[in-house]
Formats: structure tokens, C-alpha cells, sequence
């Protein structure tokens, strides 16, 4: 059977050409060996090899046909280690091998333009690529029409592994003067390998676009050496046809490699084809001019980078050359899906030259950046080889740039139209104030964009630290805010009462992260952040008003008598000071320097905190107002009845302590409150019962 096939393989098939000055001997059936510099072959296997090679069969008139002898040579380096670790290691996943395809593809047809702007070449082919499967040969075939090589050149870029024919043309681009590198896109050397993570052989058709260059073949099975032909047939540019593994089949299925492409390669600057029909139809927008893209293509852009049904509220089309040259297109959805309980992922992916790099970046931006969709392209970040990996120190520099346009760019939407941007915000405000607290460098930045009620507007309406600077009195030294549950809570709230009196405003902090963020900024354009409900707050100068006392209010030492009794009562666990104060009207007491509501709550989270006896709650100062009436009155039956007065005197400090926030359980006061009704009513049953008799 193998005589009979030889016999009937055209007699250039037997026939070598010379090597290193040794004459090829002509191969045989036996498993005689066929010498050659480097490598060992047994008959046997050259003569499969030959009729691999050369089928009987009659080629279709577009079939590439081998006329030449073979050359067979080693790899110019240790190649079967590096094509295993090209293989098997350099890469995270093997479609990667599609990406890296066209962007030599592409490279190829970027290069024949430039050759066709200087010089005559011998093609007429369209600028594109072409990629065709076959799952029954389980075969994976791209080809481009575009420069080509020579027979020296296939030697030199597919002969040696990491050899890059791109750096060799932008050297000569830039020897030039002319041409630019922003086209360029494999200058990474080791792509074209990438075709072993998948395939077993790999046949390599080319013919160079300059005039009277012939058409070759290049064969390998990546075990060492590589073989070249001439051959007939041979369309100007390279076609790469790789026969599958059995477990890499699915890679011939139209189906994967079209969400490969439109994943990696979507933005390629030429047209791709497969099977016949053109995948790349959505143009890469942030190549182009601001002034260039209308709403609706943005529109539609933006529905096939995020994969969403809705439309963009904001779009911010960037680009710049310093520090980094850059090119990016940024969009915030309508709505985001942490609303519906789902952490969302990164939505900005990072490009090189229309090359996708990473999807979904996570070092491009914060985290607190994820709800943002778009696409950042710069050509001057430096990858590995298998342009998977990127340097940290030039992605922390295109973090911050990034980062700092972002937040500049919402600020400046923000003065456009703050009625948009308030609607934003309340969507999305959350992320803003997750930056707030976590990112030091850009604080003052996300400080701008932070948005809240005021005692100064209505109900519902935001107002901005900035707005609040510029309304403040000329006298007042610090932004006053307060940590409350609603707004009612707040315009109903004891610390609230002199800066009223006083028309001092004060923000409304609803949501228990704001807590954190008041407390990382600390201050804004140079003035202090200060809660209302602070020890701060009450020295201010600006909010202590004067008012007459009544006839029946407490003398300064009958006030100074009833706080030292207060204090000896509830006793030091539970304050630590108890202060006279006549600026509250219409309360009897308030506590300052209590803890944090927001804290109280997360240590009763932590494990093993779940009984409030477990996390006892700090003293906090004590401040009362002897004008009120609970306070003469307390004041009064104190030596005439000291149950009641304690009982009193407790109701008026869990009181305190309920309007501060910080009351663990309102339940536990409700015995002392049905004591104290019962109390009452028995007075008021025995003065009826006096005025009947």
C-alpha cells in the first residue's frame, strides 16, 4: 500500500534539496534514517509527511498547490521548550489564539496599505480578513490579503520564536519619519504560536506583495523543525490553516468563534468575515471625534459593549495624548443592578490599538467606579508577550488619570443640569459615597459630587457641600450636618432647636455609610465637618441664643444642685457628666459625646455581640434645661419623693438617649413607663375625688 502510494505521488515528493552542504537522501518505505542537520527522521515517517503533503487528488483551480522541493530546517531556537510553554503556559485561555490570528492579520493588511501608499505591489485584493471552518476536518482557516512575506521573511518571523516582523516595521516607520504606530498592533512576537495551543499542525500559505515574489507553504507540527515549499496558487498575503485537536474542536464550531471575535477583535480596523458573512459591523467609536458620533450611535454602542436593553444617561466621549495617549468612550446606564441585590461587576474593558487586553478591567478604575460601561483604549501600555499581562506601575498611572477625569467629568454634568444630576445621584449616590470612604487621593474630588437634604430645602431635594459653602453666614466656621433616619426625625430632633433659633443650616444624612464619609472627609475646602448633635456644636458661639426666664425657672445653683443629683442617680455607668444648658426650648435634656448609632449597630453584629449586656453602652455627657417644665417639677419632688423622682429622672435620659439614636431597645423603659402612667393617674384620680368632695 505505501509503495503504490509513492509510486503515484509526483516524483518531486522523493526529492530533498541540499542543507548545510549535505545532500538529502531520498526517502524509502523502509525505516531506513534521513540524515539532516539537527533532527532525525525515519523513512516512514518522511514518506507520511510527503503525502500529507501532496495529495493526488486534482486541486480546485483556487487550491493552493506545492511545486517546489522541500526544505525541511530546525527552529532557530530551543523550540520545542518554547513552544510548550507557548502552548501550555504563556496564555490564560486558548481562544486567546483567535485574537492574536487577526491582529497579525491585521498588521498584514495595515502594512500592505502603507507599502501601496509608496510603492507597486502586485494585489488588487480587498483590505480584509477571512475565516473559515470546517467541523467535519475540524479545521480552523484565516487568511488576509494583505503584504505577505518572502521566503526570507517566513524564515525570520515564523523560524523564530519571538521574533516580532511589527517591531522590525515601526523600526523602519520610525527611520523614516513617516507613517504612525497607533495601526500597529502584534508587537508582542510570539502570536502566530499561540495556533499550538489548539492545533496539532499548522500550514502556513504566503506570497509577499511585492512584484515577482513567489507563493510558499510552510508546514510544522511544533516538534522541532518546520518544512518550506513553493507553491502555486497562492493569493498575495498568508493563509494559516490549523488542524484541531480533538479536544480543541469546538474552535471550528461558527458559533464560539464569532462570540471570540466579537469579544477580543470586534474593533479591528478591517472588515472580518466569517464563513462569508461580516462580524465586525460595530464601528469603534472612541477612534473617532466627538464631534463625529451622534446620540444614536452611541445609543446602539452602548448597548453592545454593556449587553443592556436600556439607554445611557450620561456619555463621555474622552480623549488625549499626555501623560498617556488615551481614547475612551464611558457610559452610566439608566439604572444599576445592585438595586436588585446583585454585585455588580467591572463594565469598562481595557484596549490596545482595538485589541481587546483585558474585559472588565478591575485595575482600570476604582471599584466604586464599576456601575460605569465603556471602553479605554491606550497605545502606550507595555504587555508581556501574551499582551495579557500589563505592567502595574503604567496601570496605576492610568488608574489615576482615568479616575481623575471621571470625577471631574460628573462634576461638571453635575453644574450642566443639577436637576439630571440629583436623579443620578439617587441612584447611584451610594457608589460615589463608597469612594468617599475609600479612596484618599480622589476624596476631595467625590466630596463635589456628594448630595444632600438640608434644613434649607425641601423635602426631597438635594443640595451640594459647595451650595452649602456659599450660603453659610459670614460668621460660621463649619458645615453642620446631622445623622438621622428621616427628615421628620431631624426638623423634630433636640439638636436641631438652635440652629433653628439661629437659621444656622444643617444637612440631613439619612443612609448609615454617610456617617463614614463625613468622618473620612473631615472637612471640605478647608471647613470642618461637624455634627449637630456634637459637643462642638453646642460651644459654638453662633448658636447660643438668649431668652427670658420665666418666673418659675430654676436659679443657676438650684440648676448646678438638680445636675449634681442626676449624675449621683443614673450613676457613672451611665453618664460621665451631667451640664446645665439653656439653649434647648422645647426638650428637657439631650446627651453629647454618645456613640455613633451606626457604630452601636455594627458591634451588635459582630459574633458573639448579639445581647445588648454583651456590648455595654459608653457614658456620654448629659445636658439638661432648667427652664423646662419636666425639670422645675423633677426639681421639686426629688426630696419629696425619691422613687419617683428616680423613676423621672431614668424616663428623661432613655428619652435623651432615643432621640440621639442611640437607645439599643425602646422596650426595655416600658415597665418605667407604665409606672410612671399609673403614678399619674392615681394623682389625677385623687384630685377629682378632692374637687368632687
Amino acid at each position: 500500500m505505501l509503495r503504490s502510494l509513492l509510486r503515484s505521488a509526483p516524483s518531486r515528493v522523493a526529492t530533498k534539496s541540499r542543507a548545510s552542504g549535505q545532500a538529502w537522501k531520498r526517502a524509502t518505505i523502509n525505516k531506513t534514517t534521513v540524515q539532516r542537520p539537527g533532527a532525525v527522521y525515519t523513512g516512514t515517517q518522511q514518506l507520511w509527511h510527503q503525502v500529507a503533503l501532496y495529495s493526488t487528488d486534482t486541486p480546485s483551480k483556487d487550491e493552493e498547490v506545492v511545486t517546489g522541493e522541500e526544505q525541511v530546517y530546525e527552529f532557530k531556537t530551543e523550540t520545542k521548550r518554547l513552544l510548550d510553554i507557548v502552548a501550555n503556559s504563556l496564555y490564560s485561555e486558548k481562544e486567546i489564539f483567535v485574537r492574536e490570528l487577526i491582529s497579525n492579520a491585521a498588521d498584514a493588511l495595515e502594512k500592505l496599505r502603507h507599502l501601496q501608499a509608496t510603492e507597486t505591489t502586485e494585489t488588487d485584493k480587498p483590505l480584509e480578513i477571512r475565516i473559515s471552518l470546517d467541523q467535519d476536518k475540524r479545521q480552523f482557516v484565516i487568511q488576509d490579503h494583505g503584504i505577505g512575506m518572502t521566503l526570507e521573511e517566513l524564515n525570520d518571523n515564523l523560524g523564530t520564536i519571538a521574533r516580532s516582523g511589527s517591531k522590525s516595521f515601526l523600526d523602519k516607520l520610525e527611520k523614516d519619519g513617516s507613517g504612525s504606530r497607533e495601526n500597529i498592533i502584534g508587537q508582542f512576537g510570539v502570536g502566530f504560536y499561540s495556533t499550538f495551543m489548539v492545533g496539532d499542525r499548522i500550514k502556513v500559505y504566503t506570497k509577499s506583495a511585492k512584484p515577482g515574489s513567489k507563493g510558499y507553504c510552510w508546514t510544522t507540527d511544533g516538534q522541532g523543525a518546520y518544512s518550506v515549499a513553493e507553491a502555486d496558487n497562492v493569493a498575495v498575503g498568508t493563509k494559516i490553516v490549523i488542524e484541531l485537536r480533538e479536544d480543541c474542536k469546538n474552535f471550528a464550531s461558527q458559533l464560539d468563534i464569532d462570540a471570540i471575535i466579537k469579544k477580543y477583535s470586534n474593533f479591528v480596523g478591517f472588515p472580518i468575515y466569517l464563513n462569508d458573512t461580516e462580524v465586525n459591523t460595530v464601528e469603534p467609536l472612541w477612534t473617532k471625534n466627538k464631534n463625529e458620533v451622534t446620540e444614536d450611535q452611541h445609543k446602539q454602542f452602548y448597548r453592545f459593549i454593556a449587553n443592556a436593553w436600556d439607554d445611557p444617561q450620561y456619555t463621555m466621549h474622552f480623549k488625549t495624548d499626555a501623560p498617556l495617549s488615551i481614547a475612551s468612550v464611558l457610559y452610566i446606564p439608566e439604572r444599576h443592578m445592585e438595586m436588585m441585590g446583585e454585585r455588580q461587576e467591572p463594565g469598562v474593558s481595557l484596549y490596545s490599538r482595538k485589541v481587546l487586553i483585558q474585559p472588565k478591567s478591575r485595575g482600570l478604575l476604582p471599584d466604586y467606579l464599576r456601575f460605569l460601561k465603556g471602553v479605554v483604549d491606550s497605545e502606550d501600555i507595555p504587555l508581556n508577550v501574551s499582551r495579557e499581562l500589563l505592567q502595574d506601575n503604567i496601570l496605576a498611572r492610568l488608574r489615576n488619570l482615568m479616575t481623575s477625569r471621571v470625577l471631574k467629568w460628573l462634576d461638571s454634568e453635575a453644574k450642566k443640569d443639577q436637576t439630571k444630576y440629583n436623579e443620578f445621584f439617587l441612584d447611584f449616590g451610594q457608589f460615589l459615597k463608597e469612594g468617599a470612604c475609600t479612596d484618599h487621593m480622589h476624596k476631595r474630588d467625590l466630596a463635589k459630587l456628594l448630595r444632600f437634604e438640608s434644613s434649607k430645602t425641601g423635602s426631597g431635594e438635594l443640595t451640594s457641600l459647595e451650595a452649602y459653602q456659599e450660603r453659610k453666614q459670614d460668621k460660621q466656621e463649619a458645615i453642620y450636618y446631622l445623622l438621622t433616619p428621616k427628615r421628620r426625625y431631624a426638623e423634630e430632633s433636640p439638636y436641631t432647636e438652635a440652629f433653628k433659633a439661629n437659621d444656622v443650616e444643617v444637612l440631613y444624612l439619612y443612609d448609615t455609610v454617610d456617617e463614614f464619609v463625613v468622618n473620612h472627609l473631615k472637612e471640605f475646602q478647608g471647613i470642618k465637618l461637624i455634627a449637630a448633635d456634637s459637643p462642638e456644636a453646642a460651644s459654638d458661639p453662633l448658636l447660643q441664643s438668649s431668652r427670658q426666664q420665666d418666673a418659675g425657672a430654676l436659679s443657676d445653683d438650684q440648676a448646678k444642685s438638680l445636675a449634681d443629683w442626676m449624675q449621683n442617680t443614673l450613676g457613672a455607668d451611665a453618664v460621665k457628666q451631667v451640664d446645665v444648658s439653656r439653649r434647648l426650648a422645647t426638650y428637657p435634656a439631650i446627651v453629647l459625646e454618645h456613640e455613633s448609632p451606626a457604630m452601636r449597630k455594627m458591634m451588635q453584629m459582630m459574633q458573639g455581640s448579639a445581647k445588648l449586656d454583651e456590648v455595654p453602652p459608653s457614658p456620654s455627657r448629659l445636658e439638661i434645661n432648667p427652664d423646662h417644665a419636666v425639670m422645675r417639677g423633677l426639681h421639686q419632688i426629688r426630696d419629696q419623693d425619691p422613687d419617683l423622682a428616680k423613676l423621672v429622672a431614668e424616663q428623661v435620659y432613655d428619652n435623651a438617649l432615643c432621640a440621639a439614636g442611640v437607645l439599643d431597645d425602646p422596650r426595655s423603659m416600658i415597665q418605667r413607663l407604665n409606672k410612671l402612667v399609673e403614678i399619674s393617674m392615681k394623682k389625677t384620680i385623687e384630685q377629682d375625688k378632692k374637687v368632687e368632695a
